[in-house]
Formats: structure tokens, C-alpha cells, sequence
């Protein structure tokens, strides 16, 4: 009998701690949608200091708060955005951009480190003198942390070339900041430097509570309120259109508030956690890992060819167990860690994988 669930399918699978259960029972709440919510007003406005920005707004997940950030970018039909060909916005998100908002999406090659070269994002640019033949080029997208390139970070001098190069187009910039606190804790650079750059980042805490953001940044240059007043209204009205105009959302706020207060310093650990797990998986006879690769959280395992297992067999097996992983294919494996994963879960993931691969029993690591 299993004792005990080890979860790495994802860090979107936690649960709300203690602290958190208890704040979401005594968050202050009203509707979100009329603008009253208390606890949401408080949340939205620690995260724009965090980042930065002028603004913040709830959104129910980071799809939609992508699909906000395209949508608001890129208001006319037909427009195009550039982005990476292996990022979460092109590969995981049903092509909202494309059928819900006919915007035209244009792939440049992610690279193993999750950047794409910044001379292929310059051609990927459309000529304006072409403009009855081409969809017109306004956004470009970045993600970081990249999470199909195993968590990689891309650095803040990357993410200021690419605001450069938007701003010298007249176009805008935005980042996938769904694991950005993982970043900061990586690079040991505060958030609100890691987008600067950026004219909107939504960040998820899904990892700790479930819960993305969307912020909404308007240019550096004069801003007088009402400006600031009518891009918020734009953008409360794409969330609302798109079904995400939700009431008594300090329930979830609340918890988010504690996730900012105890949880994101934890963070370090799970990276610590995944070096561990990377290392000791690389010792395994039949496994492969990029150890230097691991950057942050997520790790990512290769079956080497003549072995007796594939990935979808020993994802089985360690269900048996009480393990919980992520095939990525037939031979490869995702593995996320999360706050609710312990050194000692690792301990006893990497026996029970070592068992599965080599058929040796392995008495370390022992429920």
C-alpha cells in the first residue's frame, strides 16, 4: 500500500496551505467586476509595485491573461505577433490568438536556453511597405521563465536587447511571466528589473495558489490619468469578454497575498531540490540529463535508446508508487518541483526510478 503521493506532474498541482485556508475564510470580499473587491484592490496593487508597473489586474489563468496581453497589443484583426516556436502562448494555448482574436502568429526557432536570436526576430519584422501584402507586425512575446526548455531563464540584458529592438519598430513587448518569481530567485534580480523592458508580463503563482495576473503598462513618457483610466477599462473589458469578470475574487487574493509573504522565499529550495533530482538521475545507468540546464524548478530526463523502458511505462510504474510524473514523449520526462515536494521525496523518487530502470533494488530512499 502506497503511504504517501509524490506529485511532479506540475507546480500547478499544490494545495493551499494552512495559512492561506485561513485567510480565504476571513478575506474581506465584494464584486470584482463592479471594481469593490477589497482584497483583490490590495493584491493587484502589491503586484504592480512588484513589477513595477502602473497597474494590475486579476485574471482567472495565465492563458487568459496572454490572451488579454495579445488581444489589447494587437487590437485590429490581422495584425501579427513574433514569437517563439516552442513558447507556451504558440504551443499550449488551443491558438486563442489566432481563433479568437485573428492575430496572426509568427514563429522565429526558440533556442535550447529558451531565447530566440535577435537578428531573426529583426527579419521576422514586416516590412511597412509591404503592408498590402503582409499582416502588420505590433507585438513581440517572450517567456521566462521557458518552460519547454526545461526552466531556462533568460537574462535581463536578453530581455533589454528585445525591448530595444520592439521600441526602435514601434511595437510592443510582452513577457509569459508565468514562473517570473522563479526567475528572480534564479538570477537573484528583483521582477521589476527582469520586465522593464516589458509594456505588459502576466505572472502566475499558480505554483503557490493557483492564481495569474496580468499587468498592464502604459508608456514611460507624459501619462495623465485618464489615459491610465481608459487602457485599465480596455482591458477589464477584453477580461470580461472573454468570460473572466469574476465577483468575490479576494477568496483567492487572499491566499495569493500569503503565497507573496511566506512562499516565494521557499522558492531557492525547490531549485535546490531539482539540482539534486538532476544529479542523481545523471548517475542512473540509462538515463541522460542536461544538469547545467537546471535552472529553476522543472527538470527535464531523457531514456537513452536499449533500454528495456519507455517513458509512458515507467510513469506506470512509478504510480505504483505513489509517484506522479509527466511523459513528454516516449523516451523524455518532465519532472516540476514545487514547495510541497521535500529533499527527502527526491531521495525517494531517484531510488524507486533507479529500481524501474536498472531492476536493481535500492534500499536508500525508503517510505
Amino acid at each position: 500500500m502506497v503511504s504517501r503521493t509524490i506529485d511532479l506532474r506540475s507546480d500547478t498541482v499544490t494545495k493551499p496551505t494552512e495559512a492561506m485556508r485561513v485567510a480565504m475564510a476571513k478575506a474581506d470580499v465584494d464584486d470584482d467586476v463592479l471594481i469593490y473587491d477589497p482584497t483583490a484592490r490590495q493584491l493587484e496593487t502589491e503586484m504592480a509595485r512588484i513589477t513595477g508597473k502602473e497597474a494590475a489586474l486579476f485574471v482567472p489563468s495565465g492563458t487568459m491573461g496572454n490572451l488579454i496581453s495579445v488581444l489589447v497589443h494587437c487590437e485590429k484583426r490581422g495584425s501579427e505577433v513574433i514569437l517563439g516556436n516552442n513558447s507556451h502562448i504558440h504551443i499550449y494555448e488551443n491558438g486563442g490568438i489566432s481563433t479568437i482574436g485573428g492575430v496572426h502568429p509568427r514563429p522565429v526557432k526558440n533556442n535550447e536556453d529558451g531565447t530566440m536570436d535577435i537578428d531573426l526576430i529583426k527579419s521576422a519584422i514586416r516590412n511597412p511597405d509591404f503592408e498590402i501584402c503582409y499582416p502588420k507586425t505590433r507585438l513581440i512575446c517572450l517567456e521566462n521563465s521557458h518552460a519547454n526548455s526545461g526552466g531556462r531563464c533568460l537574462s535581463v540584458e536578453y530581455t533589454d536587447q528585445v525591448g530595444e529592438l520592439a521600441k526602435k519598430h514601434g511595437l510592443k513587448l510582452h513577457i509569459d511571466g508565468a514562473r517570473i518569481f522563479n526567475v528572480s530567485t534564479a538570477l537573484n534580480v528583483p521582477v521589476d528589473r527582469l520586465v522593464q523592458a516589458a509594456d505588459s508580463v502576466s505572472v502566475g503563482l499558480s505554483c503557490l495558489t493557483f492564481i495569474i495576473f496580468l499587468y498592464a503598462h502604459r508608456e514611460a513618457r507624459i501619462i495623465v490619468d485618464r489615459e491610465c483610466r481608459v487602457i485599465g477599462l480596455i482591458v477589464r473589458i477584453v477580461r470580461k469578454t472573454l468570460g473572466g469578470g469574476m465577483r468575490q475574487v479576494g477568496i483567492l487574493c487572499a491566499a495569493a497575498l500569503v503565497a507573496l509573504q511566506e512562499n516565494v522565499q521557499k522558492l531557492v529550495l525547490d531549485h535546490n531540490n531539482a539540482k539534486t533530482l538532476a544529479e542523481g538521475l545523471n548517475k542512473i545507468k540509462g538515463l541522460s540529463v542536461d544538469v547545467a540546464s537546471v535552472e529553476t524548478n522543472i527538470v527535464y530526463f531523457e531514456i537513452l535508446k536499449g533500454s528495456h523502458i519507455t517513458a509512458l511505462k515507467l510513469g506506470k510504474i512509478m504510480q505504483e508508487h505513489g509517484i506522479l510524473l509527466m511523459p513528454d514523449n516516449s523516451s523524455r520526462v518532465r519532472i516540476v518541483i514545487h514547495h510541497q515536494v521535500s529533499a527527502s521525496d527526491v531521495q525517494y523518487t531517484l531510488a524507486r526510478i533507479k529500481e524501474a530502470i536498472t531492476g536493481v533494488t535500492v534500499e536508500n530512499g525508503s517510505n
